[in-house]
């Protein structure tokens, strides 16, 4: 990407941007000199960012193929990020055709390139919000356009809770979508944790505050699954991220905490 042709409305050209970031992490195309100088910076704290983000990516396409295969037709992702290989309507509706996807994100690159994307795809919209108010998601068109909900719908908050403060209080986030949603819905969440690797937690929060558009708040694995009140969770509960229900073919790491994500998924009580 050019950073002068590709320059949004609302990009910050001195700070680099979480979704371009996660994107260059990913080895996509769509960011910036800068988001790719905040992730050498990342990468000489943890040589393994790259891995990490990539374990991370496929928990979502296991957890979007799992709730399929639970029913779920619905499915709100909210701090989506820059579309890359894997996207939840790719994995859900080839799972389920007609399954449908509304996408959150307030990062202006990922904005556009997600419509873009999506122009074509009646089932599948992106919002310009922000998580932090929860009513302008679910009281946003696109939600009312392709959300049923009389139906059980699956919130996605994969690697975003993690940019929000404590003032900002994230369980009161996770709590207004959750009572926004009928029985039978689900929540998948990943969050990056300060218990295994403290001092790496505490580095990398350092370098986003300093360097990003959002900073991190790394957690405890209590604090994390505090996050899931009123949710069930499923085995096998909240576990480092790449030992959430792996594929049969995956290598599974000898050490899973140098993976200081943890992951779960979890169903609405009655």
């Amino acid at each position: 990407m050019s950073d002068s042709t590709d320059q949004k409305p609302g990009t910050d050209p001195d700070k680099a941007s979480v979704a371009r970031m996660y994107d260059a992490m990913l080895g996509g195309r769509h960011n910036f000199a800068i988001d790719r100088e905040a992730v050498a910076a990342f990468s000489a704290i943890d040589p393994q960012v790259r891995t990490l983000a990539r374990a991370n990516r496929a928990f979502l396409g296991r957890a979007v193929r799992f709730l399929v295969d639970a029913g779920v037709r619905q499915f709100i992702d909210l701090g989506s990020g820059i579309p890359t290989q894997g996207n939840v309507h790719e994995v859900a509706q080839a799972a389920s055709p007609g399954a449908r996807v509304v996408y959150v994100d307030n990062d202006p690159v990922a904005v556009a390139h997600s419509a873009s994307l999506l122009a074509d795809n009646p089932d599948a919209e992106i919002v310009d919000a922000d998580i932090r108010r929860p009513a302008d998601v679910l009281g946003s068109p696109q939600v009312r356009k392709l959300i049923d909900f009389d139906q059980p719908v699956a919130v996605l908050m994969v690697t975003i809770l993690h940019f929000i403060t404590a003032e900002e209080n994230p369980a009161g986030i996770t709590a207004a979508f959750r009572d926004a949603l009928p029985e039978g819905s689900w929540l998948a969440l990943s969050h990056a944790t300060n218990q295994d690797r403290p001092d790496t937690a505490a580095a990398v929060g350092q370098l986003y505050r300093s360097r990003a558009t959002s900073p991190v708040t790394a957690r405890s694995h209590d604090e994390i699954l505090g996050l899931f009140t009123g949710f069930d969770l499923v085995e096998p509960g909240l576990v480092h991220v790449p030992l959430w229900r792996p594929d049969p073919t995956d290598d599974l790491p000898d050490n899973p905490s140098e993976y200081w994500v943890y992951a779960g998924v979890g169903r609405k009580r009655p």
